[in-house]
């Protein structure tokens, strides 16, 4: 069942009748003869980040998970407007030279936006909104384009960014290059909790996955997974008014990664399905599609009766539980 979350969507797409066109983490409209995908996220201090988290990462990691959901359109980015809420000017100069750097790299414009203060005194809260155009030539993608026996793919790892929040929470950060650790990790494991640690704290969109899947025939579904994979994979399925099934199989943890996962007392495979904010690309495919493109893998397949299913390494098939996060319940 839809959480709080995904119930408060529902109800505002039929109170504002806007339908369809609200849902999904953006929203494609056609201006002229092109069309164009708009979306805004949030990261506030506390919540997403740690409180005393950089302005600068998190001008980088705002940007990053906002053009995550670009990603999933297929669409080039083009601009943003940034809403800041912050009380000290250094830290405001700090976060909008770092967000305006990052959009280099990614050739997105800054070019408007709004300050005030803050939430909670002390804290940084920014807000990004994100516009991006569908290449000429090229399909957007939408996640109501899911058909029967299409195959499921992920466009990288899943689970090691919830095993990065967890060293968070620990209190590990990055600084610069080097990832600090608040206590010993067992020999063999300071690599492995470095690299999950970035995955959660500079995650990479994959807009060019994105690009290469709306240059198909056709283009497909698409969703990144920020809520956790089952969750996301739900909201594909309903939006495509299919369900599907994961293949246990294909879903495991890198065997470093399964070893930290035990390491702080973690299920690996819970860690894949509900960990959430892994800002990789979940997508369908026809059956007989082959794609290559680095970390790309098919993990289930589409099938015409609604529900989540998880078909283990024995062959026995479970109901597969819509887990993950939800900003309204957790």
């Amino acid at each position: 069942m839809a959480g709080g979350e995904d119930r408060l969507i529902a109800w505002l797409a039929d109170f504002a009748g806007s339908g369809r066109r609200i849902g999904d983490d953006a929203v494609l409209l056609t201006l002229g003869e092109r069309q164009y995908a708009f979306s805004v996220d949030t990261q506030r201090a506390g919540v997403h980040v740690p409180i005393d988290f950089d302005p600068a990462d998190a001008a980088r990691r705002l940007l990053a998970v906002s053009l995550s959901d670009l990603a999933a359109t297929g669409a080039v980015p083009r601009w943003m407007l940034v809403a800041l809420g912050v009380d000290d000017e250094n830290a405001a100069r700090r976060f909008l030279a770092a967000l305006v750097r990052a959009g280099r790299r990614y050739e997105v414009e800054l070019v408007g936006g709004d300050t005030a203060g803050p939430t909670t005194p002390g804290r940084l809260d920014a807000s990004l909104t994100v516009v991006g155009e569908v290449p000429e030539g090229g399909s957007p993608l939408t996640r109501d384009a899911a058909r029967p026996d299409d195959r499921l793919w992920i466009g990288g790892p899943v689970g090691e960014s919830a095993l990065g929040l967890d060293l968070v929470r620990l209190g590990a950060r990055i600084a610069g290059r080097r990832a600090d650790f608040p206590e010993e990790l067992p020999d063999g494991l300071t690599r492995v909790a470095s690299r999950v640690l970035r995955r959660h704290l500079e995650p990479r969109p994959q807009i060019d996955l994105g690009l290469l899947l709306g240059g198909r025939t056709p283009a497909g579904a698409a969703i990144d997974v920020s809520d956790g994979l089952a969750k996301d994979a739900a909201r594909l399925c309903r939006r495509s008014g299919v369900g599907c099934e994961l293949e246990e199989g294909a879903l495991a943890l890198r065997g470093d990664a399964r070893r930290l996962a035990h390491h702080l007392g973690r299920e690996p495979l819970e860690l894949v399905l509900a960990g959430g904010e892994d800002y990789v690309l979940l997508f369908a495919l026809p059956p007989d599609a082959d794609l290559r493109h680095p970390g790309c893998r098919p993990i289930g397949r589409i099938t015409a009766r609604p529900g989540l299913k998880l078909r283990r390494v024995d062959g026995t098939i479970e109901p597969l539980p819509a887990s993950g996060w939800d900003h309204l319940s957790d």
